[in-house]
């Protein structure tokens, strides 16, 4: 899919992004900018959709399908390149494996008609290959005289053998503002756990479900609903997993949930998990999501995470893999209503300063303009 957006303005910008089909953070942030008014107004801009996959599923799946759209994405960026004549072209870039390799090959192209390039990282793993011949040469051929933009200052570490950091830039990711309005709440009984992404072992939820077994066998009264599609783990495993801990009357998966009815488990939730330790996590968006419903945060330190979270002020950070260290911070926030109340307000608070829609669209546009000025 090609989407050219045509005005008044001399600057032409070629986006090569992902953005849905399928959902997930990246794309989200590429549908974000394809349909940013403040940018459509400001460049000549016309955008390629670089995902080879229209599922979920698909991610990381080979196939005769993917290479077709593969190179009908070549095709378009070739065209592009002689028709459009770009003068600056952003690329969401996978950081390794076969991903890297096809978007390295656009980039190289691109190098060839000498066009100045921006790549945006919503991904991390180049250290895990910077040490294979083939890779490191690749990534000398890519970086180079590459400007980068980078979701947080702790991911700097994972390109810095290759790009200087005068060639970095810093722009946090924002996601629009959630237009919901609550219901009438009611006393709860029970504080309430959520979690929140698909049912991939990596991003910890099956390190929550342990802790919460430890919460339980202390008496804690509380409840943790768990919320996303399958992932690594099936549905049908994770229920049998939950009714194997005895904890059916404690844990509830809901499946996916989109809109006013994800809006509705948000606004009913009192604590905020995410356990990941994905080790190639950046800047989960759901976190932000769950601070514009003043939700206190309880994460880890991967990727850009300690970004998000202020140790104490808007959440707790916990070890990665460590449900005794989980269940001991969720404890202490079950346990006290003030501290969840005064975590919540201040992750509202930060939401609203930092990671507004908004926000994100002026820091992106700023950037532009400083690499075609």
């Amino acid at each position: 899919e090609v989407i050219t957006v045509n005005n008044m303005k001399s600057n032409k910008l070629l986006f090569i992004m992902h953005y849905p089909p399928p959902v997930h953070g990246a794309a989200m942030v590429g549908q974000y900018i394809k349909e940013s008014k403040l940018l459509n107004e400001s460049f000549n801009c016309k955008f390629i959709n670089l995902s080879t996959s229209r599922t979920v599923d698909e991610i990381g799946a080979t196939g005769i399908r993917k290479w077709v759209r593969y190179l009908a994405i070549f095709k378009s960026m070739l065209i592009s390149l002689i028709q459009f004549r770009p003068v600056l072209i952003y690329f969401t870039l996978t950081a390794s494996g076969i991903g890297f390799y096809k978007d390295a090959l656009l980039i190289l192209l691109a190098k060839l008609w000498g066009k100045k390039i921006i790549v945006h990282f919503h991904n991390k793993g180049v250290q895990q290959r910077h040490d294979h011949s083939f890779d490191n040469l690749l990534y000398r051929l890519v970086f180079k005289n590459t400007k980068v933009i980078l979701l947080a200052p702790q991911l700097y570490d994972d390109i810095k053998k290759y790009v200087p950091e005068n060639n970095v830039h810093y722009c946090s990711n924002g996601v629009p503002e959630i237009n919901y309005t609550p219901k009438l709440s009611v006393k709860k009984a029970k504080i309430h756990l959520l979690f929140l992404s698909n049912l991939i072992a990596s991003k910890g939820f099956l390190i929550l479900l342990e802790a919460c077994k430890i919460l339980k066998d202390k008496g804690l009264n509380f409840k943790c609903s768990y919320v996303g599609g399958a992932g690594d783990v099936s549905v049908k495993d994770f229920e049998a997993i939950i009714a194997k801990k005895q904890m059916n009357d404690t844990v509830c998966y809901l499946g996916k949930k989109y809109g006013a009815d994800k809006y509705e488990i948000y606004a009913d939730a009192d604590i905020f998990v995410l356990p990941t330790f994905y080790e190639n996590e950046c800047f989960p968006l759901v976190l932000l999501e769950a601070m514009q419903f003043s939700l206190p945060l309880v994460s880890t330190k991967e990727g850009g995470i300690p970004d998000i979270i202020e140790e104490g002020v808007n959440g707790l950070m916990v070890s990665p893999r460590n449900p005794v260290h989980l269940a001991k911070k969720l404890a202490s926030l079950i346990e006290d209503a003030e501290l969840r109340a005064l975590m919540g307000k201040n992750a509202y608070t930060k939401y609203k300063r930092s990671y507004t829609l908004e926000l994100f669209e002026r820091r992106f546009l700023s950037i532009l303009n400083k690499e075609i000025a």
